[in-house]
């Protein structure tokens, strides 16, 4: 049984049920005292000590239905069951409890029944070792006096013996070059024999000691002369010359000039690296800095440790200092022409690791020369690299967002017309291509900068170092140098005509100009928010707001939409010049259709429009009126009275027509033709027609129409009015302008015969 049943100590909810149940059983409450409850009188309480089954029975089959008595049986069949098995249940573990204990207590007995045998044999060998001591003192305590006197002499004879012995003893350690042993011994009887230098015998053993001390220490001279021993045997020597009273100034000078030479040589070794064995693999910088450390650094400190080990409580450091400090200048000289050659801007692993190795091996200079301006030094180096990859990096995107501006070019100079297969792509793709690609270089650089700043590098967890290499290193110096670099480098393709040998698509100027937009609205925070994250930078210093950026994004924007515009109206205005100034408006025929340079305006406007549309929204036009492709034009401006200056138009009036003109243009609302426009397809489009309608009328009113040539440009400036209507965002100014060609087309006319406007309707659907 006891085997079968769980303990109930293995579970702390069965350990507190079960010990619920004794002190319900016991009549305890949570402290182990006896409640005293009072007793019910109740025969019908089936838990007081009056209870009667007859009444208590009498009451149910009274007060109850036959259900509820079989419910009520059934109620306490099941309640007679739980108490049964929790009876059971606390008689099995009172019993398990019961054997444990009675097992506890025999084996107690058998332990301090053996306890009580083994403290018996102890009492009795303590008392036998009590009397054989006392016995022993008892016999010796006679003879106590004359063995100290005895071991005194001894002892003294063992010292004449080592000093009689000495001459030989040294001599045998010079034959064995065993320097250390020799000085040693010395240095122990050197007191003695001073101390009794006026006895003979020792005065002799003085002297022998001392020409042996003397062939030694000119054998230690000349093997420090040398040099050709490691940096440990040459610091036994200048400690072994120390012992030997030695001049300290004049050991520390020859000490500090051969671990010169010896560290020379290290450096020269890596200098013929550098020199012989160009670049060709970023590994090689790791191997070159675990030279220097391994070389280098290591000797450099074990060389200072030497140094003051023998020397510090004899003079100053500052020796120490100055020898430091210039081979430290020519090994860092050395380290950072060889990180100037890394050139590749890949995997930056190897660099990382290279510095953070040369870092690490620094610090151990601090912790054995405090004041040492070398671990600083190299830290300067650490951060400029860092700078310095920095740079590199930046450099590498500015030389990526021009090649991606290539490709974008190449792609928008590729012949239309193509097949599926080789189609030209539109440009929504071009400019969601050309966002991912920089986007997703910049997280890549991002990414191998990230580096610099991993949790396993020693510097990278530095104050010196990580707060300004994230702000003003990674964020500024990268990030938003990158950031205004396309900025600026999309606004110089508005200061000239050409860019690069040739002329700038309009095309990439309207893509550009999306592309900063873009930055401006989204692009530039999420990359700065990025950044901030990544690189867990905190604005201590002073950095550029994202709102300065966003605004010169948005400047850069403006820009290229407006020299868009430009560009674009001017080729329109180029088409309408030279149709304007190669005809002879004076001896022209009778118009019998339009002109293919006004069909060639309509048909670059649409195609503008479509270009625009790819990129923009539509943007806000005013109500067209219904007959907006209907509107007659007349000789004479809108502006003026057509019935009361018709009759009087004779070459006897010009000069009072032309005076009322102009004072009714003053009157008039005055266009902007190079106002700055909006982003959207409306506001581009009204800028170019009105640059291209601007141009028109400049060229008119520089030539003589006759007749023919009037009607001409009536029936031109209908065509034009029929289309270009709908693409402004108010179609009264390209009314107005039209009037204005028309009216000044015919105060240049010599014979103002205007045709008539249903043959002009006629010729315009016709053609």
């Amino acid at each position: 049984m006891s085997s079968a049943t769980t303990p109930p100590d293995s579970d702390p909810t069965g350990r507190r049920r079960v010990h619920s149940m004794l002190q319900l059983y016991y009549g305890l409450n949570e402290e182990g005292k006896v409640v005293e409850q009072a007793e019910s009188l109740d025969p019908c309480d089936i838990n007081g000590p009056h209870f009667d089954p007859e009444v208590y029975l009498n009451k149910l089959r009274k007060e109850c239905s036959l259900g509820e008595l079989m419910d009520h049986e059934s109620c306490t069949v099941k309640q007679i069951r739980s108490l049964d098995s929790d009876m059971q249940t606390l008689v099995y573990e009172n019993y398990n409890k019961f054997i444990s204990a009675t097992d506890t207590i025999r084996k107690m007995k058998n332990d301090f029944k053996k306890m009580e045998d083994e403290m018996d044999c102890l009492s009795a060998n303590m008392a036998a070792i009590t009397e054989f001591s006392a016995h022993i003192s008892g016999t010796l305590q006679d003879q106590h006096a004359q063995i100290t006197k005895l071991s005194g002499v001894h002892t003294l004879l063992r010292k004449l013996q080592f000093l009689f012995e000495l001459p030989a003893r040294l001599n045998k350690c010079l034959e064995l070059q065993a320097y250390a042993q020799a000085v040693s011994a010395h240095r122990r009887a050197r007191c003695v024999l001073q101390q009794y230098s006026h006895m003979p015998s020792f005065r002799g053993i003085q002297d022998d000691c001392h020409v042996i001390m003397e062939q030694l220490a000119q054998q230690l001279r000349q093997k420090f002369r040398d040099g050709g021993s490691s940096a440990k045997d040459l610091s036994e020597c200048v400690e072994l010359l120390l012992q030997l009273d030695e001049p300290a100034e004049e050991l520390c000078d020859k000490f500090l000039s051969h671990a010169q030479s010896r560290l020379a040589a290290d450096l020269q070794g890596l200098e013929a690296e550098l020199k012989d064995s160009p670049v060709t693999d970023t590994g090689d910088i790791l191997e070159f800095i675990d030279r220097g450390c391994n070389e280098f650094v290591s000797n450099l400190c074990l060389v200072i440790a030497s140094y003051q080990e023998l020397f510090i409580n004899q003079m100053a450091n500052g020796k120490l200092h100055v020898f430091v400090d210039t081979l430290a200048a020519r090994y860092f000289s050395l380290v950072e022409r060889r990180i100037q050659e890394e050139k590749g801007v890949g995997d930056n692993s190897l660099l990382v690791r290279a510095l953070d190795r040369f870092h690490r091996r620094l610090q151990a200079i601090s912790k054995l020369l405090p004041g040492s301006a070398v671990p600083s030094q190299g830290t300067e180096i650490v951060v400029r690299a860092a700078r310095e990859r920095i740079k590199q990096y930046l450099s590498a995107l500015q030389t990526f967002y021009h090649d991606s501006l290539t490709d974008v070019r190449q792609a928008l100079a590729a012949p239309r017309g193509a097949t599926s297969k080789d189609a030209t792509p539109s440009l929504p793709e071009l400019l969601t291509s050309l966002s991912n690609f920089i986007l997703n270089q910049l997280k890549s650089v991002l990414a191998s900068v990230h580096l610099f700043t991993a949790k396993d590098i020693t510097f990278s967890n530095k104050p010196y170092f990580k707060g300004e290499f994230c702000s003003q290193g990674v964020r500024e110096g990268l990030v938003v140098s990158f950031i205004k670099f396309i900025c600026q480098s999309s606004r110089q393709y508005c200061e000239s005509a050409g860019d690069r040998g040739g002329s700038t698509p309009p095309a990439l100027l309207l893509l550009l100009s999306r592309l900063c937009l873009d930055y401006e609205t989204s692009t530039i925070s999420y990359i700065l928010t990025l950044t901030d994250e990544q690189f867990l930078v905190q604005h201590h210093t002073p950095v550029t707001p994202v709102t300065a950026l966003c605004a010169e994004a948005r400047e850069a924007a403006q820009k290229l939409l407006n020299h868009y515009v430009k560009v674009q109206g001017l080729i329109i205005s180029q088409m309408l010049r030279k149709s304007v100034e190669t005809r002879d408006w004076v001896n022209t025929i009778e118009p019998r259709n339009v002109r293919a340079v006004m069909k060639r305006v309509v048909e670059d406007t649409t195609s503008i429009d479509v270009q625009v549309g790819l990129l923009y929204e539509e943007g806000v036009r005013k109500a067209h009126s219904s007959d907006s492709s209907k509107r007659t034009f007349s000789v004479y401006s809108s502006s003026r009275p057509q019935i009361r200056y018709a009759p009087s138009y004779t070459p006897s009036a010009p000069m009072d027509t032309s005076l009322l003109s102009n004072i009714n243009k003053l009157f008039s609302e005055r266009i902007d033709i190079f106002s700055p426009v909006e982003f959207n397809k409306v506001s581009v489009l009204t800028g170019i027609i009105k640059i291209s309608l601007k141009t028109f009328l400049e060229c008119v009113r520089l030539r003589t129409f006759g007749r023919y040539g009037l009607q001409q440009i009536q029936v031109d400036c209908h065509y034009l009015q029929m289309y270009l209507w709908r693409f402004v965002s108010d179609e009264n100014l390209v009314h107005f302008l039209l009037d204005e060609i028309v009216g000044s087309a015919a105060h240049r006319c010599l014979d103002p015969s205007p045709m008539e406007q249903s043959v002009i309707e006629v010729i315009c659907e016709r053609g």
